[in-house]
């Protein structure tokens, strides 16, 4: 079982935010919804920077993502915890599970996934069972351009199911998803690494964008196979622009710094059907069950 922390019995919330960029409006909004469903529940609300990709990631943007979250009036409790100071807890929690190397480029599993009864975007299990004189050839082949198999999980279901606040029962698919990266720089996953921090820091709510909603069976999976309770999922709708799409820095003045904290603020709590300018404002006046479920258009 990954380790807990002892002041979060309460339970917890956080937001995760990707130092690969400024926050846009969409982020923001997401922000918010998560803080007013932590506060509004009891809840502690954690921030936690999530810069395992260090290819991407930089400690400037996180630096400026959580001022800009500062300043739109987010607070949080605790130290901001940063899962680059997390891999010997994800190290640890790897050796609980079942996994296998896997030495398959992107175009392997692009060209498997086009095979008969494939199912699109799944890891068909190409090195899963290879032997062991298999796996020591393609391990070296590997080796001499300087690079290490990626590691995946040896999952032994297809299919798990979760609860969403808003979505319900949740059945999802699962296959062998990736534990950690291979290549010439290895980087820990998502999927592993965001179930492992959840259960340290107690969070038991996470709200995110509900672009992630498949991902939670997955996640809700690994966790069981930890030995942690899956949290209670709000997944919520995203900002689009006016062609349909997510929202992005692309779209124009669309980022903190573009506008004004105030202004922001008030635009956030009228997507939500509320008039407020500040986020104890709008606390007061927050019911989870009443806020707009289709997306809001930017």
């Amino acid at each position: 079982m990954v380790e807990a922390l002892t002041e979060s019995t309460s339970g917890a919330g956080r937001y995760a935010p990707s130092p690969s960029g400024d926050l846009h409006f969409g982020n923001l909004r997401t922000a918010t919804l998560a803080w007013l469903f932590a506060r509004s529940s009891g809840r502690n609300f954690y921030m936690r920077v999530e810069n395992i990709d260090t290819q991407r990631s930089s400690e400037e943007s996180a630096q400026r993502q959580l001022k800009d979250l500062a300043d739109l009036g987010l607070e949080w409790d605790g130290e901001v915890l940063y899962q680059t100071d997390r891999f010997d807890a994800y190290e640890k929690a790897l050796e609980q599970l079942p996994h296998y190397e896997c030495y398959c480029s992107r175009k392997d599993i692009q060209d498997a996934s086009r095979a008969p009864h494939a199912i699109p975007g799944q890891y068909p299990g190409t090195c899963r069972d290879l032997d062991a004189d298999e796996r020591a050839l393609r391990r070296a082949t590997l080796a001499a351009d300087n690079r290490v198999p990626a590691l995946r999980l040896r999952a032994e279901v297809s299919q798990w199911e979760v609860s969403d606040f808003y979505a319900g029962r949740v059945v999802g698919e699962v296959d062998d998803m990736i534990l950690r990266r291979g290549g010439q720089q290895p980087d820990w996953a998502y999927n592993l690494a965001v179930v492992v921090d959840d259960a340290y820091q107690g969070v038991d709510q996470v709200v995110r964008g509900d672009d992630l909603l498949s991902s939670a069976p997955r996640q809700g999976y690994l966790a069981h196979l930890l030995g942690v309770a899956a949290p209670e999922y709000v997944h919520v709708p995203l900002v689009l622009n006016t062609r349909g799409q997510r929202l992005a820095k692309r779209d124009g003045a669309v980022t903190l710094r573009d506008l004004d904290p105030q202004d922001v603020f008030a635009r956030i709590a009228d997507s939500l059907g509320y008039t407020a300018h500040s986020p104890q404002q709008l606390l007061e006046l927050f019911d989870a069950h009443t806020i707009p479920l289709e997306p809001y258009v930017w």
